[in-house]
């Protein structure tokens, strides 16, 4: 009989060369097992590097390239309008106009509703409407993204602040801590994409992000019943009980004129929602709604003159650009703490759904957006707006849904929309002075609606049971403690979920399909039957510090019970355990000692432990340290079949 190997030199590394597996195959049909070629200290960190960092390769353009055409690519590639621009046509600019005038009509009352939300002047959200999106348009690589304040970003900041400083009591202080939480929320957001770390916000999975987003959208709701009631004197908590409480204790401040407005123009806004929704092409009555609503009630109140009668307007809107704000940063002082932690969340936040719209709506029209490069793009527009009168913006679903469908083909769309409110704020403001808060809260009503996402959590209801606990977690943490707890457990049940998956990992064992050398999941494919004496067990993970002894422990248990099976049925004893290694795609020192301690305690109990199908990484961490030697030439195989027929031989050779 021939082993696969011969000789422990056989382990050996090959030349670059000779890197492919050999074909040669010994009479019983084994094949060997190599080893990754050689590699230097310096080009294994490189390739780690790279692959970390630059997993597609962004750099690749310049490969071959002149100095004078790296150059243009450079700017090109740090600026996409340089990009975009060379290629413009007037073809192009009459869709970008209708598109960007159509999410200007949105983006013009959103922005007023949004920074209430967030207990700041409704003049700022304007503000945030016309900045903003002029440095993305430069920056941004989507063709779709339209640029403002949102929802929860608003709502987050305005709730974090709200508790330890008041925005009525200490205006300035406020509007300091909301342009300083905006500049550390850009530095971060863009520190993500300089370095590269774009992962992290990835941590924050699907469900609990459907979860939390249900939640805030429900309290939003609640919180604007102070605004379609007419309640002047209302609870600055945020979560359901205290609401309610609220709006039930204030009875006496119900304003009918009020209810009856907010009513009717509530129940316009959602069918003309509903309109859009069951009928794409008519994308602009859900667009041009809120703008309608906003000319219509104003004009109203003007004529009737209900502000004497129950229904509080906006009043005064100041007119004139944006004022610069570097000057009020606030970088010392006792609520400097709170500023970063507000930008920190709030930046997260913001950056998840921007990268989340921006890739949507590149799918859907067959180009790649470049997440790093857009977070430094937000990044930098929240940096820059904190200077200039600005909070928290990022790339906004409703109004990008709206810029897709409106037909937008560039950036140029956000320079279009930036420049009708620059038109508003310098000759419309006098307009809003009659505009009602009813109005304000109707439009965010409508607008947070679509973030409670129905499909989406009976969908994880049926396909995993763990992921809709934590969708349902986080949305009851919001409703009935608060967003920020609402958030924490949100990224808790992420991080636990993460846990449990790196620590307890699954192990299955493996049969063997009938009339083919295929082993599988013998609970998944029933036809699948167990080799006479051998115990093949598969390791779908990784193996490192985490979960090394878990695995050790779990394969002895496996052990164990195939011995009190094999005692209870009277079967053939157990002599050889092979584990498929082909799942694990890495292995640390940790898991290298786990497997040459669990292979002496087999061997205490006259079991072989084989390893089978090891990939080049634990192959090479195996080598490197002397693990491999323990296993010896007959311990590694290039499949389970190979090791199943080596090991048959030798168990029909044994007397």
């Amino acid at each position: 009989m021939r082993r696969s190997f011969k000789r422990l030199e056989d382990f050996s590394y090959t030349p670059d060369h000779e890197t492919s597996l050999p074909t040669t195959i010994t009479p019983l049909g084994i094949h060997k097992v190599c080893l990754p070629p050689n590699k230097t200290t310096f080009q294994a960190l490189k390739q780690s590097f790279s692959e970390f960092f630059f997993p597609d390769d962004p750099f690749h353009q310049f490969k071959n390239q002149s100095f004078f055409r790296k150059l243009v690519l450079g700017l090109q590639y740090f600026f996409p309008i340089f990009q975009w621009g060379s290629e413009y046509s007037l073809k192009l600019l009459k869709s970008d106009l209708i598109s960007g005038v159509t999410i200007a009509s949105l983006a013009i009352p959103q922005g007023i509703s949004y920074a209430k939300l967030a207990n700041l002047p409704p003049i700022i959200g304007l503000y945030s409407s016309f900045v903003p999106p002029l440095v993305y348009a430069v920056l941004g690589c989507s063709r779709d993204l339209a640029v403002g304040p949102i929802s929860i970003a608003s709502l987050v900041m305005g709730s974090m602040l709200r508790e330890i400083v008041s925005p009525v009591k200490d205006p300035v202080l406020y509007l300091q801590l909301a342009f300083t939480a905006t500049f550390f929320a850009g530095v971060f957001q863009a520190s993500l994409g300089f370095l590269r770390l774009g992962f992290i916000i990835d941590f924050l999975s699907k469900a609990t992000l459907t979860g939390f987003m249900a939640g805030a959208a429900v309290v939003v709701s609640l919180q604007q019943l102070k605004g379609m009631l007419g309640i002047v004197h209302f609870t600055t908590k945020m979560g359901l009980l205290s609401v309610m409480s609220s709006v039930f204790k204030r009875k006496t401040e119900w304003a009918w004129q009020t209810v009856l407005m907010g009513s009717c123009f509530l129940v316009f806004l959602l069918v003309a929602r509903h309109i859009s929704l069951r009928k794409p092409k008519f994308f602009w009555v859900s667009a041009a709604a809120p703008l309608a609503s906003v000319i219509l009630s104003t004009l109203l109140v003007f004529i009737f003159k209900d502000q004497k009668h129950g229904i509080l307007t906006i009043g005064h809107l100041q007119e004139g650009l944006n004022p610069p704000s570097a000057n009020m940063l606030y970088f010392n002082g006792p609520y400097l703490g709170l500023a970063v932690k507000t930008g920190l969340i709030t930046g997260i936040l913001s950056l998840t759904e921007g990268i989340a719209v921006g890739r949507t709506f590149a799918a859907l029209k067959n180009y790649q957006v470049d997440g790093n490069k857009e977070m430094v793009a937000i990044g930098l527009m929240n940096m820059i707006g904190s200077c200039t009168s600005c909070y928290v913006t990022t790339g906004s679903f409703s109004r990008s849904a709206v810029n897709y469908n409106a037909g937008s083909k560039t950036a140029l769309s956000n320079i279009v929309m930036a420049a009708t409110v620059l038109v508003t704020l310098l000759f419309l403001m006098p307009l809003f002075y009659y505009t009602p808060n009813v109005i304000l809260a109707a439009i965010i009503i409508t607008a947070v609606i679509g973030l409670i996402d129905f499909r989406a959590a009976f969908c994880l209801w049926k396909v995993d049971k763990f992921d809709f606990l934590a969708c349902f977690s986080a949305f009851f943490g919001v409703l009935f403690l608060s967003v920020q707890m609402g958030l924490a457990i949100a990224v808790g049940i992420s991080m636990l979920k993460i846990l449990i998956h790196v620590t307890r990992p699954n192990t299955v064992i493996l049969g063997n399909i009938p009339g083919t050398q295929i082993y599988r999941n013998i609970v998944h494919y029933r036809d699948a039957t167990r080799v006479t004496s051998f115990l093949i067990l598969a390791i779908e993970s990784p193996v490192y510090f985490a979960n090394s002894t878990y695995l050790q422990e779990r394969i002895l248990r496996w052990v164990r019970e195939e011995e009190e099976k094999i005692q209870t049925n009277k079967e053939n004893s157990l002599k050889c355990i092979i584990l498929d290694m082909a799942a694990v795609t890495a292995i640390d020192t940790s898991g290298t000692g786990a497997l040459a301690e669990l292979k002496k305690t087999l061997e205490k109990r006259s079991l072989k432990l084989v390893l089978a199908n090891p990939v080049g990484v634990v192959m090479e961490k195996l080598h490197r340290s002397k693990t491999l030697e323990s296993f010896g030439s007959d311990g590694v195989f290039m499949t389970v079949g190979e090791a199943v027929a080596s090991f048959s031989s030798l168990l029909k050779e044994q007397p």
